[in-house]
């Protein structure tokens, strides 16, 4: 019998920060947002909590919010029965990662939606995925996992808070505990690889190359842009075959159905091995690595894909206004088709970018899985575009933040440079606190109560110092510096690198949050985000703790990511640029120029420096106003640095002992060389 005080409680999701949320408000399901607030409602009711875990392009979530959400029977079953809390992965990630290894406990098929029983003290005690509403090839429906749930609660509670019990335990141990199928453990101690441990990690991802249609392993096939990434800074550092095995990878992803060759951009993955049936989403963060891959690629391979697919002639590239790309896998075609879609389609109203773009979209009355992306630039024209979830996430902001400004300075469009610029500035004034935590999600002007995660501080730190050292502003690297530091507190033990929101509160009250989480396969970790941020700290600053801080984070997934480099592509990449020499390129502009100096002597040699792609290299390009106010933040790589007769001055240092500075393209270029 339901208490007076909770029966009948409308649906509270009409308000929530999460697009995902919002729509599911019209449900007739009593929707809770995620919160202490459920858990305590449940423990009045003595009912267990289902929590529901999606996002908004996930298509089985649609499928089961239209099937079993929006049915009343269904809905009046939860509401006798159980507490229910709609989660958004994207928002909550945390909570997300705490119940998929939950979930490993129960299935093999872990996904999304992802469905998890919880008692009311927070403790997991059944959990699977998509559920259809009929019995379906031994899959049981819906109403059927519900009534069995009821039945276990009602009858054998005791089995049922054993059960729990035992989750509990493991994940407080840690998420190797309690999966199924967990990677190999890392030696804490182990030392970095040398060239032979990470060619012998080539070899391993060239093993499961499909050398037939691209990329690795068969079907579902998905971009795995970080291990692209790291392939490319190999091939960077003198690893032809790295730099062939990536190039091959890249060009056929570009020339295949998993790009959208109207309006740029790679949807999610594939179904088929040879890329064709894309799931249609488009995420932020696969675009974003994509966009940097290919901008590099363009330097390290430019020939890279100029065969691949018949030019159609169009300029090098859609503008930021244009609707169509010529059909071309050369790489900077691709970056510049990829950059257009993330600004014309992903970009928010006041600057920043939203998570990802739906696979649906309404034609004729009916929703279609893809309709929209099949039909040409005519085709589109008379639709409205799948919608976009606009939930600014502070992390994957970062990524794009990143991509652009790199690439942006690298292929002189100052405009991406500029969107860059706007998502930082935008990210700095609403995602900071007074007193400078950083949040990690937004709509608009409104910010969720989602605390922000490790991702979110190395992410964002990284774009962050891509766009000082892309625009020759200080604060961007003094903001950045300031979000990996508050990872690692003063007086804390050095081995120990937390968010400093120390996690999801209610997680963290039920002891069931997840100690670590280093999983990488789409994008990197947030212990891989802060370590790449915190080498980058190093090159900028001379400070040995923040490579130390790299080295340990780096060292705890070595074995793994040596292992298995397409699930570590991040920590692999990382000991990549931990293996090559510490290489800084300061180029300093004469505030004023010097009007008897040819302009174009000046372009090139910043030109040049844009262009270098290394390993474990860093490059800056400021003017000598700029350098102070580096040199008084601390950032001693540019102390002593000055342009030569009123002209661009370029400095190459090893581990900050630098060479002679260089005013002509062909001195630095000499100079690359022997380095």
């Amino acid at each position: 019998m339901l208490t007076p005080s909770v029966a009948g409680m409308p649906n509270q999701l009409r308000d929530a920060v999460s697009p995902y949320l919002r729509s599911h408000a019209d449900n007739p399901v009593e929707w809770r947002a995620w919160g202490p607030g459920p858990f305590a409602e449940a423990l009045e009711r003595d009912v267990p909590v289902m929590v529901s875990i999606g996002y908004s392009t996930c298509h089985w979530c649609h499928v089961m919010a239209r099937e079993s959400f929006s049915d009343p029977e269904v809905a009046a079953q939860l509401s006798a029965g159980f507490v229910s809390v709609k989660v958004d992965r994207e928002e909550h990630p945390d909570v997300d990662s705490s119940y998929l290894a939950a979930a490993s406990a129960f299935t093999e098929g872990l996904g999304w939606p992802l469905t998890v029983f919880v008692t009311p003290e927070g403790r997991p005690f059944y959990a699977g995925t998509y559920f259809p509403p009929v019995p379906v090839q031994g899959r049981p429906s819906f109403r059927q996992v519900l009534d069995a749930v009821t039945d276990a609660w009602t009858t054998r509670r005791t089995e049922v808070d054993a059960t729990a019990s035992a989750v509990q335990e493991a994940l407080a141990a840690g998420p190797a505990s309690v999966t199924r199928t967990a990677p190999p453990a890392a030696d804490a101690g182990v030392a970095l690889p040398g060239r032979p441990e990470l060619a012998h990690a080539v070899a391993r991802l060239a093993a499961h190359e499909d050398r037939e249609h691209g990329g690795f392993g068969g079907a579902p096939k998905f971009p795995t842009a970080p291990a692209q990434l790291a392939l490319l800074a190999l091939g960077a550092g003198g690893d032809d075959g790295a730099l062939e095995l990536v190039s091959r990878t890249l060009t056929r992803m570009a020339a295949s159905p998993l790009r959208d060759p109207v309006e740029g951009g790679f949807f999610r993955y594939a179904v088929r091995r040879d890329w064709s049936e894309p799931h249609y989403e488009r995420m932020l963060y696969d675009n974003a690595q994509l966009l940097l891959a290919y901008s590099r690629l363009a330097v390290l391979d430019p020939d890279a894909g100029a065969a691949a697919v018949p030019d159609a002639g169009a300029a090098v590239g859609p503008t930021p206004t244009s609707t169509t790309q010529a059909i071309s896998s050369h790489p900077a075609r691709v970056a510049a088709g990829v950059a257009d879609f993330l600004s014309s389609r992903l970009r928010t109203a006041d600057g920043a970018f939203g998570s990802a773009q739906d696979s649906e979209s309404t034609i004729d009355g009916v929703r279609d899985e893809g309709g929209y992306y099949r039909r040409d630039a005519a085709g589109r024209a008379v639709l409205d575009p799948p919608p976009v979830d606009d939930k600014v996430l502070t992390g994957w902001n970062g990524l794009a933040i990143s991509a652009l400004a790199e690439a942006g300075a690298r292929h002189d469009r100052l405009d991406w440079v500029e969107i860059a610029r706007g998502a930082a500035d935008l990210l700095l004034d609403r995602h900071v606190t007074d007193d400078g935590r950083l949040l990690r999600a937004s709509v608009g002007s409104t910010v969720s109560t989602a605390v922000a995660t490790l991702e979110d501080h190395g992410l964002f730190a990284s774009g962050l110092l891509a766009l000082s050292l892309a625009t020759g502003e200080a604060r961007y690297a003094i903001a950045a510096r300031s979000f990996v530091d508050a990872c690692v507190p003063d007086g804390a033990d050095p081995r120990i690198v937390v968010a400093p929101s120390g996690g999801d509160p209610v997680l963290v009250s039920q002891g069931v949050a997840l100690s670590s989480d280093p999983s990488e396969g789409a994008y990197p970790s947030g212990r891989s985000a802060v370590a790449a941020a915190a080498l980058t700290l190093h090159q900028l600053t001379g400070e040995a703790r923040y490579r130390s801080l790299a080295e340990r984070l780096v060292s705890e997934v070595a074995g793994a990511a040596l292992d298995n480099p397409l699930a570590y592509g991040a920590g692999f990449g990382l000991m990549v640029d931990l293996e090559a020499p510490s290489t800084q390129l300061v180029v300093v502009e004469p505030t004023e120029a010097d009007p008897a100096d040819p302009a174009g002597r000046d372009d090139r040699l910043v030109r040049r420096a844009r262009e270098v792609v290394r390993p474990g290299t860093v490059v800056a390009v400021l003017d000598e106003e700029a350098l102070v106010a580096f040199v008084d933040a601390g950032f001693e790589l540019f102390a002593g640095r000055s342009s030569l007769g009123r002209v661009p001055t370029a400095y190459l240092c090893r581990d900050f002992v630098c060479r002679l500075p260089v005013t002509a393209v062909d001195e630095l270029d000499g100079l690359l060389l022997e380095a």
